[in-house]
């Protein structure tokens, strides 16, 4: 079985580079050891936005009477729960119809490389078949990081696979980590009525974006109801009895939380384990293959893309390295006119789909003057939007960063409702090289949220017209 592509793993890196390679001319298979679409489409970035609207719908129903509707609602846990797998299987049915439509094969089993351009294939009943190619893709994503202090064992402490299909809500649930994963099922599980409790060992929640972000969704927790502990440190879990105890080391000393179950979530770790990298001299450091601007490993015709290679472990991202890689090969080989340009890895807007959501891209304002730029900021709050406010979504606010000097965009920061759509108009704009002169001299539609991008650089210049 030879081809000129294979990929293995099938997730938003590995389709994707699947589809780009075939629209050039490669014959192309695809290695998936479980369901084509990977973690994102099954078990990540779509199942866990069914669960999230959901738990929207149900606010909205609860507090139907803000909008002068009388209405009322209880959630069926188990329903949601069917809702999300129904969304991640027709998702995961429509990679299938794209890999038939541009004729990529799909071999079912676990590849393992086992020599330059070979990969064995362990697939059901321990058969075995080996697969050749001039270019092999590896696009295998990661899994849940675990902890010494809380290892996963998929009833009481669990993983976001086990956290979007458990078979009966919990009454309440310790949440370990309050990156994306963690602030998103936060928001889910007590939206849906589950009392929840949020453990951050840094000093602030959502630790990688701006603190006035930080600061806002922590505000907006609290008010949900989540309760919010940061420098803290969970040492030991308990799941002797009917729940977890767990210790939390504190700035005022360990304190002990009870709850039904604990979803550790404290990161990602790559999948690139018993693949045979060592043997065939694929270099890695720190548990990610090690690869060039353009994806190649140590071993030529051998590359690297998604969440097991340094970088942002995000699905856009991972689709992104795809297309890059592919076309750096197929420029070589002649199948590309082109050679395509590198990733700017300092423009990925970042989103976060708890309510209020979080959308972000570029510097901080802390990195930004770490950086030694002298800074123009804008913060325009929502609650000065008609648009928000006639949505009954006031909170929150959209921040802006200019450098001083040269009017170079230098970061956007938002939360509130629906900003995850707006980010991209920043992305754009910065991959433009937009001043703000050129934003301000567009028109943006009223009424609208996205026109707070624009009023938030009018603050930014002493411009406001709108505060």
């Amino acid at each position: 079985m030879a081809y000129d592509v294979v990929v293995i793993g099938s997730g938003p890196g590995g389709y994707v580079a699947a589809i780009r390679s075939a629209q050039l001319g490669f014959k192309t298979a695809v290695i998936e050891r479980e369901s084509l679409g990977g973690i994102c489409l099954n078990w990540g970035c779509i199942p866990t936005k069914a669960l999230l609207k959901s738990a929207q719908v149900y606010d909205y129903i609860k507090h139907a009477s803000d909008f002068g509707i009388e209405a009322s609602g209880s959630a069926n846990f188990e329903a949601v729960i069917k809702r999300s797998r129904g969304v991640a299987d027709k998702m995961s049915k429509g990679i299938a119809f794209l890999m038939r439509k541009n004729k990529i094969e799909v071999i079912n089993g676990f590849g393992k490389i086992t020599g330059k351009g070979k990969i064995e294939v362990s697939g059901a009943e321990n058969k075995t078949q080996t697969v050749e190619a001039k270019h092999i893709i590896i696009a295998t994503g990661g899994r849940s990081r675990q902890l010494p202090s809380m290892p996963i064992d998929g009833k009481k402490i669990i993983g976001y696979r086990e956290a979007m299909s458990l078979p009966q809500q919990p009454k309440s649930m310790i949440i370990v980590g309050s990156g994306a994963i963690g602030v998103e099922f936060g928001y889910f599980y007590n939206s849906m009525g589950t009392k929840v409790t949020i453990v951050e060992f840094m000093p602030r929640i959502v630790p990688v974006e701006d603190e006035e972000i930080s600061k806002e969704l922590e505000k907006n927790f609290k008010k949900q109801g989540i309760e919010i502990m940061t420098s803290s440190e969970v040492t030991k879990v308990d799941t002797a009895g009917n729940g977890v105890k767990a210790t939390v080391k504190t700035a005022n000393g360990e304190v002990t939380l009870e709850a039904d179950v604990l979803l550790s979530a404290v990161g990602v770790a790559a999948n690139i384990e018993n693949m045979g990298l060592e043997a065939a001299g694929i270099k890695t450091e720190k548990g990610l293959v090690s690869v060039d601007k353009f994806y190649q490993t140590s071993v030529p015709g051998i590359y690297a893309i998604g969440d097991c290679v340094p970088g942002q472990a995000l699905a856009h991202v991972a689709s992104k390295e795809a297309v890059i890689c592919v076309e750096h090969f197929a420029h070589a080989d002649k199948k590309y006119n082109h050679q395509p340009e590198p990733l700017d890895y300092g423009n990925v807007p970042g989103c976060t789909y708890c309510s209020p959501e979080i959308a972000s891209v570029g510097f901080t304002e802390a990195k930004a003057k770490e950086a030694g730029y002298e800074i123009k900021v804008g913060k325009f709050p929502l609650s000065a939007s008609g648009k928000a406010s006639a949505s009954g979504h006031g909170e929150g606010f959209v921040k802006v960063i200019f450098d001083a000097k040269y009017g170079e965009w230098l970061g956007a920061h938002m939360i509130g409702y629906n900003v995850t759509e707006l980010i991209a108009e920043t992305v754009v704009a910065r991959k433009l090289e937009t001043t703000h002169h050129e934003v301000l001299n567009a028109i943006h539609p009223h009424p609208t949220i996205s026109e707070s991008i624009k009023d938030a650089i009018e603050v930014a210049y002493g411009e406001a017209i709108h505060l």
